[in-house]
């Protein structure tokens, strides 16, 4: 969490950075001021977006009765509330959470999941998820997305536009280069907070399914899977809200996902100690 916050700081401080660069003291003001204006718009309208995109069917009640018995089963021990379940008409095994809060939150499962994994894997694999609803993750990203979304737009005005340099006759040399790098930067502190988000969820999913080992075996079988099918996500916009990194074969310098192995094999530790 320590590390989320510092992250979320550093975002921050970036994109103050680049709007002072582009407008001087204003642009400071207006940078912040569009930066929130972008986290209002992704906190009240990403979810239902998200869904669309991917074409998700939100279940109706007893439609699929095992994987629904099996949320409410960790929903009630955990104390939260229930969330929509939604089906993916794909091939392609992933999952992933989204919505505003806990009370308006869906889980969203590919049908090429279901048909991979086993139900105990289903059931870890959903516990994952509703370790990221419980630790309010989806609100996490939306603020790290506002943020990223900001300093993109703001450095692409400055290149088109010009930016304040300190003599205020051009652009001087490094704030050139601050604005062409700033968008990198905050990528990858978002790819970093994102990591640090799915470790998180995975002890959470841990704990809810009551299953590490369970957890490990569908994060093996989705990362040998995910090669062979094309990919769920056709922009990595969404990669980081999945259970596994959607595209395959990213260094992990710029991946969302903490690395595959690693994620294994403290799941397996965690098992070994129960």
């Amino acid at each position: 969490m320590l590390r989320t916050v510092f992250l979320l700081t550093l975002l921050t401080a970036v994109l103050v950075w680049v709007g002072g660069l582009v407008g001087g003291r204003s642009g400071m003001m207006i940078a912040l001021g569009f930066g929130l204006l972008m986290n209002f718009v992704n906190y009240w309208f990403s979810g239902p977006m998200v869904l669309k995109a991917y074409r998700a069917r939100v279940l109706e009640p007893g439609e699929f009765p095992e994987l629904e018995a099996d949320v409410r089963d960790m929903t009630e021990r955990a104390g939260m509330p229930m969330p929509r379940l939604a089906v993916i008409p794909n091939d392609a095994p992933n999952a992933f959470a989204t919505g505003r809060n806990p009370s308006h939150a869906v889980v969203a499962v590919t049908e090429g999941l279901l048909r991979l994994c086993s139900r105990r894997e289903v059931k870890a694999v959903l516990g994952h998820e509703l370790g990221h609803v419980r630790n309010r993750d989806m609100l996490t990203m939306t603020l790290v997305a506002g943020a990223v979304s900001a300093i993109s737009m703001l450095a692409q005005f400055g290149m088109f536009f010009g930016h304040r340099s300190r003599d205020d006759e051009g652009p001087g040399a490094l704030g050139i280069l601050a604005v062409v790098f700033a968008p990198l930067i905050a990528m990858l502190v978002q790819m970093a907070i994102s990591r640090t988000r799915e470790y998180g969820a995975d002890d959470e999913g841990a704990s809810l399914s009551g299953d590490p080992g369970a957890l490990a075996d569908a994060l093996e079988r989705l990362h040998s899977a995910i090669p062979h099918r094309a990919p769920l996500s056709a922009t990595g916009a969404t990669a980081h809200m999945m259970i596994a990194n959607p595209f395959f074969g990213m260094g992990q310098l710029f991946s969302t996902h903490p690395s595959p192995e690693k994620r294994i094999a403290r799941l397996r530790a965690m098992a070994a100690g129960r």
